[in-house]
């Protein structure tokens, strides 16, 4: 972007060189070459005063009219001032100089050269125009990116909030249960749930995880139904974990689908609730058999919290499919 004082110094050189020669003041025969050079010095002076009559003029006019303001008439105003302004500011420098120089003086001369400073002067004032629109709409786009930025953490955050007041409902639930009917499972139950809220706990408020990890932190998870519902639920991982360290996945993506799973359907040990997870492409396939339960209803905010959550991170999308007897939801692999 062009910075102010580099188009300032730009338009002083090059207006008090073109300046005399466009507008036919100067005879350069008539000097000697300190005398050129002199008046070269003055016209660099009438440039200066002309880039600071301009910069007046558009901090003025800036004042006055607002971001919704009709911009012809803004222009307007801007020329308008410019031809004013700037032709008497000139003609009192040049009377001066035609005063004082070798060149004769002429009423014609003078009006030829005021307008020649005018309509340079007009080209500044737009040129400093469009340097500050520039400016201010850089300075624009960096809030607005900071401010989606912003929200998109604060959504994020209150995303990943949301799964753990259900968690850990459901995950006292069974304790209280396993303690009343079994201490052994009970103690091996509370265990294997501190490490388990520990994984979630270091990794809820980052971006994304390690497959290796979600799985690991998975298998934990389903041994801690699996303590409750014994052989009426049943998981087949079925992913080469060659790869695993490089593909990543969001934090507690695949429990949020599990606990989707065995929320919704009945399951029993005649009728087991079968989960299979596997690679599919570039998603992660999760699938399980459908037996609705009878009197649930759905909010689908996990579901809905996950989606949006891929949104925001990797700008990605989860993919659901409802069949007869089965539900998949594809999630993004990413890979890093």
């Amino acid at each position: 972007m062009i910075k102010s004082i580099t188009l300032r110094v730009s338009f002083v050189f090059l207006a008090g060189i073109a300046f005399p020669l466009i507008s036919g003041i100067i005879t350069c025969e008539n000097y000697s070459v300190i005398e050129l050079l002199g008046s070269l010095l003055y016209f660099f002076f009438i440039a200066l005063i002309i880039s600071a009559g301009c910069i007046w003029i558009v901090n003025r006019v800036r004042r006055v009219f607002t971001i919704n303001s009709n911009p012809y008439l803004k222009i307007g105003y801007y020329a308008g001032a410019t031809l004013v302004f700037i032709t008497l500011i000139t003609s009192v420098l040049l009377f001066g100089w035609l005063n004082i120089s070798k060149e004769n003086f002429s009423w014609p001369q003078l009006l030829k050269a005021a307008s020649v400073s005018a309509l340079l002067a007009m080209v500044y004032v737009f040129a400093y125009e469009i340097m500050i629109l520039s400016r201010e709409r850089v300075l624009d786009t960096k809030i607005v990116d900071q401010l989606d930025k912003e929200r998109a953490e604060a959504e994020l955050s209150a995303l990943s909030n949301e799964l753990d007041p259900h968690f850990m409902f459901n995950s006292l639930t069974t304790l209280s249960h396993l303690i009343s009917t079994d201490v052994g499972s009970a103690y091996l139950f509370n265990q294997t749930l501190a490490q388990v809220y520990k994984y979630i706990l270091l990794n809820k408020n980052r971006e994304m995880i390690s497959l290796q990890n979600e799985i690991e932190f998975i298998e934990d998870y389903f041994f801690l139904l699996k303590l409750r519902h014994d052989d009426k639920l049943q998981l087949d991982l079925r992913l080469d974990r060659t790869d695993n360290h490089r593909n990543m996945v969001l934090p507690c993506a695949l429990q949020v689908l599990v606990e989707n799973a065995i929320k919704h359907n009945e399951f029993s040990k005649k009728e087991p609730l079968q989960i299979r997870i596997q690679l599919n492409g570039s998603y992660i396939k999760v699938m399980n058999n459908v037996s609705p339960k009878l009197h649930a209803t759905s909010t689908k905010i996990g579901l809905r919290n996950l989606s949006n959550r891929y949104k925001l991170i990797c700008n990605k999308d989860i993919i659901i499919e409802h069949h007869k007897n089965y539900f998949i939801v594809k999630l993004p692999l990413i890979t890093q």
